[in-house]
């Protein structure tokens, strides 16, 4: 079953402490293992992501019919995709001491997703969950649990970020008219 908050809504949660060095050294040790198989992974994510929360499929023209998870996994557009969230993923750790560039790579998703795509905010918070959980089973010898809390934290500023984008758009502007 699917569980779902705040439809339309964007969370005004304060944002989480910076990363400390220990952790950025953490994600980014981690992230090295993990990005050897980048693509499978981020296959399983949105493939997890559309089993665990059907309604998020639907966002996407080019694969919202598929309903088994193997043909999901053989979706030439999905693993495309995949590809773009991983190497977004890949840009925020290889820049964890450059806000700026992260900051660029985060307004730039954030905007896209809230002006051309009208993806619902809610999707940044349960993709970070989903990410966190495949990661952690499929990596389960690097992913400890001092590691997924350092993912964690970087996971939610970035929700924070993007949340932060979505807002200077004009989400809720967009999110109430449609109503």
């Amino acid at each position: 079953m699917e569980r779902m908050q705040g439809d339309g809504e964007l969370d005004h949660v304060e944002r989480p402490s910076p990363l400390t060095d220990k952790e950025k050294v953490m994600i980014q040790d981690s992230w090295a293992v993990v990005f050897q198989s980048c693509d499978d992974a981020g296959v399983a994510i949105l493939v997890r992501l559309f089993v665990s929360f059907p309604s998020s499929k639907q966002l996407f023209k080019d694969f919202k019919d598929i309903e088994e998870p193997e043909e999901m996994q053989r979706s030439i557009q999905l693993r495309k995709h995949a590809h773009r969230v991983m190497t977004t993923i890949n840009t925020l750790v290889e820049n964890l001491d450059d806000a700026d560039a992260m900051a660029s790579a985060l307004k730039s998703v954030g905007r896209a997703h809230a002006l051309r795509h009208k993806v619902d905010p809610k999707y940044f918070k349960i993709l970070s969950g989903v990410i966190l959980e495949v990661l952690g089973e499929a990596f389960t010898e690097i992913i400890t649990a001092e590691v997924a809390s350092a993912w964690t934290k970087l996971l939610a500023n970035m929700c924070c970020a993007v949340a932060a984008v979505y807002e200077e758009a004009g989400w809720t502007k967009l999110s109430s008219s449609a109503e």
